[in-house]
């Protein structure tokens, strides 16, 4: 599975890591909502590595979660899928808007092979700074370069650039990020501050 083959999802050692993360996100998604430091520890717990300063508001669900490695000030809103049969790799910064999926699971194209219930993936790399819009969804095998941003609704569906604002069904870059986009940003943070 994790290399990227064909295979059927099932026995035992598959089965014993399914349930180990059921009963994982069971604890996350079911806990009150001030026991944020206690779905920091899951978190811990269920990613095979989980940087500081992490927060996925519940209801949240994956795989495995031992696949899935998120780097520090990591931020999922409600409803985030990663569907992790085979690495994702999250870097520094990043945030994810509400219902965002990264997939890396895949089916074969003919149906005779699916019907057979084998399925294959593709690991998911998301550099540093990168901000994936509400409803964005990730496919397997996709990377997306440091700081681009992925626009709301968005299928990315091959790798992305770092640097850009990119959107759409298939998701495209639309134009780099500039230094006049730093500059406002810069302004609307001052402003903010000084306030």
């Amino acid at each position: 599975m994790l290399a990227g083959k064909l295979y059927v999802a099932k026995g035992r050692e598959m089965t014993r890591d399914i349930l180990r993360c059921r009963g994982l996100l069971r604890k996350f998604n079911r806990s009150a909502p001030a026991k944020i430091q206690y779905r920091a520890k899951l978190l811990q717990k269920l990613f095979g590595r989980a940087g500081q300063n992490i927060y996925i508001e519940p209801p949240f669900h994956c795989d495995y979660g031992a696949q899935i490695s998120v780097g520090d000030n990591f931020y999922a809103n409600v409803n985030c899928v990663i569907l992790d049969v085979c690495a994702v790799a999250i870097g520094n910064d990043v945030f994810l808007g509400p219902n965002a999926g990264l997939y890396t699971a895949a089916h074969p194209l003919d149906a005779a092979v699916r019907a057979a219930r084998l399925e294959y993936g593709r690991p998911i790399a998301i550099g540093d700074g990168v901000w994936l819009g509400g409803g964005a969804i990730v496919l397997p095998g996709v990377t997306i370069g440091e700081n681009t941003v992925i626009g709301a609704g968005s299928v990315v569906t091959k790798n992305m650039p770092a640097g850009v604002v990119a959107a759409g069904n298939p998701c495209r870059a639309l134009r780099r990020l500039t230094a006049r986009d730093r500059q406002f940003w810069a302004k609307q943070k001052q402003a903010y501050f000084a306030a």
